[in-house]
């Protein structure tokens, strides 16, 4: 007899199935949301049983990204991983080795410079985003198409505790932007090269439920939500020269540099979160 979790997910994904198959050829957007049942089921807490919808015209199941229908596909896919890509270990830099100091632009005190309130950031999350995934169902039937998130070339995706690696389009394609931004800064002033690091993503409101017991920061009403938002770390990048090492604050405001003319052009709202150590970054369109 099954558990009373497996049963439950077994009867959803049985309706689910009969529905996805139905709608097919009726031009409803379909998902390779095998990735995300897994992720949100292992958030929950939840014994995950394997299951595979079989849908007409089913995409090869080692894809990595979450697409929309054919005529979407290419206008929708994110390349998170560049054709001969290889991920590069994480250095470990000695104490003695000198630390390098990088000229960098004077934008005032970040906190104020950086403080688009979250009722701003929500406007634009609710706009562009999926709606909060509350349950299973929610997760089979995102109404915007969202990718899986990894490290690549242009940022590095930290240990997530309290979310899934998951954004919308327009947000991963912001994040790529912003990496690729910040090591071409670090490339003009010398031979640094780091990566920013991605410390927070999509969140469900059960993981902020969970995460505002120990970061103030947290709130029920969090834009992390809808797949629009994602944390980048001020205080650890990813060093890939380990015979070069950069002040951290002068790594952080060249990170700043970059959100702040990206926010300029109208691409992303930030708050300069003091407490956790992030930038709080949200794609506007």
């Amino acid at each position: 007899m099954l558990h009373h979790r497996h049963f439950h997910i077994f009867l959803i994904a049985s309706v689910l199935s009969i529905g996805l198959i139905s709608s097919c050829g009726q031009g409803k957007k379909s998902y390779d949301i095998d990735s995300l049942i897994e992720d949100y089921a292992y958030e929950e807490g939840t014994e995950f049983v394997e299951l595979h919808v079989m849908r007409p015209g089913d995409r090869d199941s080692s894809g990595e990204e979450i697409l929309t229908s054919k005529e979407e596909a290419v206008a929708d896919t994110v390349d998170s991983e560049a054709d001969g890509y290889s991920e590069e270990p994480e250095t470990e830099i000695k104490d003695e080795r000198p630390v390098q100091r990088v000229r960098t632009r004077n934008l005032g005190r970040l906190r104020e410079v950086f403080n688009d309130s979250n009722y701003r950031q929500l406007v634009y999350a609710q706009s562009l985003g999926i709606a909060p995934i509350r349950s299973l169902s929610d997760a089979y039937h995102t109404r915007r198409p969202i990718v899986r998130v990894k490290s690549n070339r242009d940022y590095t995706v930290d240990t997530l505790t309290h979310s899934l690696p998951y954004l919308v389009p327009e947000a991963e394609r912001l994040l790529r932007d912003i990496g690729r931004n910040f090591q071409d800064s670090l490339k003009k002033r010398g031979d640094a090269r780091y990566r920013v690091r991605a410390t927070s993503l999509l969140r469900t409101p059960a993981t902020v439920k969970k995460l505002r017991r120990v970061n103030i920061n947290a709130t029920d009403s969090s834009t992390h939500q809808f797949g629009t938002t994602f944390d980048l770390s001020y205080h650890r990048f990813h060093n890939l020269n380990p015979a070069v090492e950069v002040s951290t604050e002068d790594l952080k405001n060249v990170l700043a540099e970059v959100l702040y003319d990206l926010r300029e052009q109208g691409r992303c709202l930030v708050k300069f979160e003091r407490k956790t150590g992030c930038f709080h970054v949200t794609v506007t369109h």
